[in-house]
Parts: C-alpha cells; sequence; structure tokens
C-alpha cells in the first residue's frame, strides 16, 4: 500500500511503546473493533480516530504517523475542523470518506453529511451540497474511485467526485416507498440499514426497494414540546399483519434505469434478507425468508434479465436462523455473506445436524459439506485462511458462557484447535487483518477488566510482550466477586448462572434474592465477562446493602447449547422461559442462606416482560417486581419478531394469549413498579395502558412511572438516568429490605 501524504502533514512518531493495553484500558475512540479502527488493504498496518486526526499505526513496530490531521480536515471558509465520527477507504486507498454531523435514525447515528478527501491533492470536497443537511445516508465510493452513491430522503443519488454533478437514479421515494435502505421493523429485527451495494464493474447498484404504503401507522403521543399535543407517527406492523413488499432492482448509472429482479414468491409474503454482488460477477446473490421464517432459499439472480434461480434452500421446525457476521450495531454492519474461492462458494451456517455448524456452499451445484464437526455451536467467522486451508471462529464447546478462539480445516477434514491462551478463561474477540498477518485480540472475564492488545495472528504470539495481556494480568484483575454456579431443576434443565453475595456475608444469615431476567432468544445474560453481576440501575452496590443478585439463562436463550435448547422456545415465549426461571429459583430457595420471603425481579424490554409473568404467574415466589419497557401483550409487537418465535396469531392465538402477562394480571400478590417510556417506537407505551386497565379492573395496587416521551432504553432527557437509579434503588430497598437476618 503507498499513500501520498499532504506536505503538510507531519510525523508524530506517537511511538506506541507505551503499552498499547492501555489504550484499550482508556476507552480511546481509535480502538472500538466497531468504526474506529480501520485496516489497510495489505494488513500491515491500522488507522484510527485521535485528538490529532486519523492516525496510522504501522505494524508490527507500531510506530504511529497522523496520516490525516486536524488542519486537513478544516473545510474551505472555516476555521473549525470536521468532527469524523467514522471514515472508511476507497478500495485504492486514494480517497477517504468522512461522516461528520450525525443524527440518529431509530437505534444509530446513521444520516449526516459526508466528506471526501483527496489523499494525493488534498483536496476536501462535500457530498451533496444541494441535497438537505444532514441527510445522507450510507455513502459508499464506487470500487473504480470515480463515483460515491448515497441515500437522501429515500432516494439514491450518485455522484461524479471530478466535479461534484449529482445524479437521481430514484426519484419516486417517498416516507412509505424506501429505496436503499429500511423501514422500522427491517432494521430492528434483521439488522438491515444500508440498503445498496455497487456492482464490481462501477457501472450499477443493486438496492431494496420498501414499500410500506399499506403497513399502518402507530401513533405516539408528545405533551410536553407545546401547549398542544403533537402526534409522531411511526409506520410499524404488528404481529399478524401483513409484511412490507420487499423487491431488489438493479440500477444502471448511465441512464438510472432499474431491471427488477424476479424472485419467485409473494413479496408481501416473504422477505429478502441478504443481497450482494457476487465477486467478479455481474449477478447476485439474494437470500429470502418466508414469512414464518422457517424456510430459507438461496437465489442467484441475473440483473440483465430479472432471472432468478434456486440454489438452496433450508427449512427448521422452528425457524431459520441468520448468522449476522460482525458487530450488527456498527453503522457499516451490511449482513454480507462469507465469501470463499473467489466467490464460488460462500461459507454458510445452519443448525440442520442440531448444532450451529459451519457449512461449504458452492454457487456453482457442487455438493454442500460440512466445515465444523461435532457437539459444539459455530459462534462466529474470524478469519478464512484460504492459503493454508483453515477458519477461525468463535466457539465454546465446554462453558457456555465463554467464548474463545479454535480452527479448523476447511476441507472439514480437520480437527477442533483451540487458539486462544488456555490461561485466560473468560470472553474473547479478534478483529483480524485482511490479511491475517496480525489482530487485535480482547479479552475479559467477570473479574479481569477488557483489554487488548495486538497480535501475530499465526502464532497468536503479543507484538509487544511488555505490552500483552498476560503480562498485565495483575493490574487488571481485582478480587472476584461474581460466582458462577449450575442449577438443575426438578424438571432436569440444567442452567447457568451468576450469583453476587452480599459483601462480608454471614452463610448463618438469610439474605434477600434479586433475580435479573432477560429470558428470550435475543439475548444471554449469564457471560463470563466484565461487568457480569451489575445492576446499572441501582445507586451504589447492591453487595455493599446486602442483596444477593442472581441471573439465570434458560431454554430458548442463545446460549451455545445446540438447537434444541435454544429452539424449545417456539411458540412458547411466555411460559417455557418462565417456567424454567421459576423452577431454578425454587431451588435457589432452598439454600440455607435464602430468605424467602424477601425475593425480587426486575428486567427491562423481555426482561420486563419476563418480570411481568413471573410476579403474576408464580407469586408464591416473587415478592417483588421491578418492569421496565415490558410487552404486556404480546399481540402488540412487531411482526417480523413475534412471528419468528411465536407462528401467526391467526393459527395459534392461544400461544399469545397464553404467554401474555396481561392475561395473569389479576394473580398480582405482591409489590410491581412498572416503569415505560410514552416515545418508545420499540415496545409501545400502550402495552403499559393495557396492563394498567387490567390491574385496575382486578383492584390490583401497584406503582407506575411513565417517562414521557423517552424511548426504549429510558435514557433522554435531562435528569433521567439520575431519576430512574433513585426510583429503581428506593422500591427495591422499601419492598425487598436488604441486610441479613
Amino acid at each position: 500500500m503507498h499513500i501520498f501524504k499532504l506536505v503538510f502533514s507531519f510525523k508524530s512518531k506517537l511511538k506506541v511503546s507505551l503499552v498499547f493495553l492501555l489504550i484499550s484500558l482508556l476507552s480511546i475512540q481509535g480502538f472500538s473493533q466497531d468504526a474506529g479502527l480501520k485496516w489497510s488493504n495489505d494488513g500491515k498496518s491500522y488507522y484510527t480516530i485521535q485528538s490529532e486526526g486519523i492516525v496510522q499505526y504501522t505494524l508490527p513496530s507500531n510506530d504511529a504517523d497522523v496520516l490525516i490531521s486536524k488542519e486537513q480536515l478544516i473545510p474551505s471558509g472555516s476555521n473549525t475542523p470536521l468532527t469524523v465520527s467514522y471514515f472508511t477507504f476507497s478500495k485504492d486507498e486514494q480517497k477517504v470518506l468522512l461522516f461528520t454531523n450525525t443524527k440518529r435514525v431509530w437505534r444509530l447515528n446513521t444520516k449526516g453529511d459526508y466528506w471526501v478527501l483527496n489523499m494525493a491533492t488534498g483536496a476536501l470536497q462535500q457530498l451533496g451540497k444541494t441535497l438537505p443537511e444532514a441527510s445522507l445516508m450510507f455513502a459508499k465510493i464506487s470500487p473504480d474511485g470515480k463515483l460515491a452513491a448515497y441515500v437522501s430522503d429515500n432516494n439514491i443519488y450518485v455522484e461524479d467526485l471530478s466535479n461534484s454533478k449529482i445524479k437521481a437514479l430514484t426519484t419516486d421515494g417517498t416516507a412509505t416507498l424506501i429505496n436503499g435502505t429500511f423501514d422500522w421493523v427491517y432494521e430492528e429485527e434483521f439488522a438491515c440499514r444500508d440498503g445498496f451495494r455497487w456492482s464490481p464493474d462501477s457501472k450499477s447498484i443493486a438496492y431494496w426497494q420498501i414499500d410500506a404504503s399499506d403497513t399502518k401507522t402507530f401513533y405516539m403521543i408528545n405533551n410536553t414540546d407545546s401547549i398542544y399535543s403533537q402526534i409522531v407517527p411511526l409506520e410499524y406492523p404488528k404481529v399478524g399483519e401483513t409484511p412490507s413488499s420487499c423487491k431488489v432492482g438493479v440500477v444502471t448509472i448511465d441512464d438510472a434505469k432499474t431491471k427488477w429482479m424476479d424472485i419467485p414468491g409473494n413479496p408481501r409474503q416473504n422477505y429478502l434478507v441478504r443481497m450482494e454482488f457476487i465477486p467478479a460477477t455481474e449477478n447476485l446473490l439474494i437470500q429470502q425468508l418466508n414469512r414464518k421464517q422457517n424456510q430459507s432459499k438461496l437465489f442467484i439472480a441475473e440483473p440483465k434479465t430479472g432471472i432468478s434461480k434456486v440454489i438452496q434452500e433450508e427449512t427448521d421446525a422452528a425457524w431459520v436462523d441468520i448468522y449476522e457476521a460482525g458487530n450488527h450495531y456498527s453503522i457499516d454492519f451490511t449482513n454480507n455473506f462469507i465469501w470463499y474461492n473467489s466467490g464460488k462458494n460462500i461459507l454458510w451456517t445452519s443448525e440442520k445436524d442440531g448444532w450451529r455448524h459451519l457449512y461449504n456452499v458452492s454457487l456453482e451445484g457442487k455438493k454442500e459439506q460440512l466445515i465444523t464437526k461435532g457437539a459444539y455451536d459455530f459462534i462466529d467467522l474470524s478469519y478464512i485462511d484460504a492459503k493454508n486451508g483453515y477458519v477461525y471462529f468463535m466457539a465454546s464447546p465446554n462453558n457456555a458462557t465463554q467464548s474463545y478462539l479454535y480452527k479448523t480445516k476447511l476441507n472439514g477434514k480437520g480437527t477442533l484447535e483451540l487458539v486462544s491462551p488456555k490461561v485466560l478463561e473468560g470472553t474473547h474477540g479478534y478483529n483480524v487483518s485482511p490479511t491475517g498477518a496480525f489482530a487485535v485480540h480482547s479479552f475479559s472475564n467477570h473479574f479481569t477488566k477488557p483489554a487488548s492488545e495486538l497480535i501475530s495472528f499465526e502464532n497468536h504470539k503479543p507484538i509487544s510482550i511488555e505490552a500483552s495481556i498476560e503480562a498485565n494480568l495483575s493490574r487488571l484483575q481485582e478480587t472476584p466477586k461474581v460466582e458462577f454456579f449450575k442449577v438443575t431443576t426438578a424438571e432436569g434443565v440444567d442452567m447457568d448462572g451468576w450469583m453476587v453475595k452480599p459483601t462480608n456475608f454471614d452463610a448463618s444469615k438469610k439474605y434477600p434474592v434479586v433475580f435479573y431476567v432477560y429470558s428470550e432468544p435475543a439475548s444471554t445474560t449469564v457471560n463470563d465477562s466484565y461487568g457480569a453481576g451489575r445492576n446499572w440501575n441501582y445507586n451504589g452496590s447492591m453487595a455493599d446493602d446486602g442483596y444477593i443478585y442472581i441471573s439465570l439463562d434458560n431454554r430458548g436463550t442463545p446460549a451455545p447449547k445446540g438447537r434444541a435448547w435454544r429452539k424449545s422456545i417456539y411458540r412458547n415465549i411466555g411460559r417455557i422461559n418462565i417456567k424454567d426461571q421459576a423452577m431454578a429459583a425454587k431451588e435457589i430457595l432452598k439454600w440455607h442462606f435464602v430468605d424467602p420471603e424477601r425475593i425480587a425481579v426486575w428486567g427491562h424490554s423481555g426482561g420486563g416482560s419476563a418480570t411481568l409473568n413471573l410476579l403474576f404467574q408464580y407469586p408464591e415466589i416473587y415478592k417483588t417486581g421491578i418492569s421496565l419497557a415490558a410487552i404486556s401483550n404480546q399481540l402488540t409487537y412487531d411482526n417480523i419478531y413475534q412471528e419468528r418465535y411465536m407462528g401467526l396469531p391467526q393459527e395459534n392465538m392461544e400461544d399469545f394469549v397464553k404467554g401474555s402477562p396481561v392475561t395473569y394480571a389479576e394473580n398480582l400478590q405482591g409489590n410491581l413498579l412498572y416503569i415505560h417510556g410514552t416515545g418508545d417506537d420499540n415496545v409501545h407505551y400502550q402495552n403499559a395502558e393495557i396492563l394498567v386497565n387490567e390491574l385496575v379492573k382486578h383492584n390490583k395496587q401497584f406503582q407506575f412511572m411513565p417517562y414521557p416521551n423517552r424511548t426504549h432504553g429510558i435514557r433522554e432527557g435531562e435528569g433521567t438516568t439520575a431519576h430512574l437509579k433513585t426510583l429503581f434503588t428506593n422500591y427495591l430497598k422499601t419492598y425487598c429490605p436488604p441486610g441479613g437476618r
């Protein structure tokens, strides 16, 4: 790689002979494994955003040079450098795309302004200058480096970087006809945000079009920003409602004409969840899921004719999981297929043999091949070493609360080989350079602070011994406060859990227990990583105040325990997860140091729903509950999530009823604090009013705290976090008094 620097760039020689590890500990933005760290194409250096500008680190010396200084980021006519939130290089690394002035769209800041810096000339140009400020989304430079494309107000534009001429490739975009990006539910449930792809030859763009015009509008109410209420509309397909129509088209840059791909099936009864140009070809690979999400099909589509053909399909009695490589909370996450063998094959995940494994799928019709084998789950892909015939991936065959790097042969004939250091027991992560020469290795466990080190990837040796994680363990490790344990229920279900006992614990006394729950298929809570055992809604230390704090992962949570474990929850949300939690709690109540009269439970979102269900269905166990942002009635939630795990209410309504907390509200006996934001676009505030109505109907007394205009995280607005923590802590101390007795 060769990059031309402007003459006024200076070598800062910020030699990172200081401990690289400390950079991670100080949480400098540049070492985020999200948008902050970018590898060079040759894998011999990486770039980060720092106070000096964009800094390049050359390996293995790890010497630093300011590649792009703050002065280079000052636009003409301004005295202030751009504040860069995200950056990426063109394919030839001669241009840098800079994302600034960002604004939040649903979950992430995906709207803003884009600038391009020409590394050879130093020219800094703004894209889309004639379009509304901070309206550009997902800008990408074409493979040949001559053009940039982006979305603004649901239309796709292309801009010539030589003269800044802008051309609209679509013109029919509206609030409900969406080109090049997605509606709320596709983003929330499929992690689909960036909805267009450049062709390899830079002559066309493939894109999604979502027609949400028939999706009903849910109205939220803003009562605080004006003396008259304001409605906040949201196109939101509730469970049982027909999905938006979706199709894929390829638009030619020269004439702005779109050819639509002919994908069989009703576009309103199927989802198109993945789409990419097959490398070095003109064809597309597209993944389709049926509405129930229990059938997946892979199509190869020809943009010239629109003709498509199925090359692979899979069904599951519950649902087909979509593997999301990388961090789907990253703004540049695009759900790419895992290409292999020059685009002739992809690596594919499936649970068809009872475990989540990697398969080699040929695009040329050759027999599918199992790569990973055995009674363990593939967790995440780290690197494909095609030259030496290995695939590196995360797994944890022996402990579902942890994660390690393993490798095996790409031909499926290898054995499972542990790569992560045995001495570091816990949760590992890897950001591997494009060539596999180097990697950023991160690690933590429940008593070791998060740390990172640069390693030579092939032998996993740190580049700097003195800056390595192992050399600095003593300064990273704390006295363990969290205990991991297993509990077996009366039905024979083995569940992982963690526990934090009170400070100065006295086994001769009885203590209150606070259970933290989530329990649904979207997340686990029992993970051996730093932060386990902490309650961010509690003021002070629960241990110091005399609480036993416990969390458990039930069947149906996405732990690496095999398909049967995960998919037992199908059509059973609100029942099997609740029963498992309660049965495990019964075993814990047998412990001689537990006070069965002081048992509390709390959770947020799905955990808020579980809290309600536990309090209502098992009032003999749980005496106090704090529920945040809960789904009280499963019929109020979105169709993609709820239908994936519960089926269609038109076919099995009884499952939705039996799994919804509101069904059991009349059984409330203990103490309930219910909390919800009125501006929650995810789990709507109507859930609170539905539940309140039912509790009032049965004269059930409880406490209720609505937070005006706060969204699902309940964090916006001055004083919100402090207020919520105080409310949570005071309620818990009042109704589940701490301390041993």
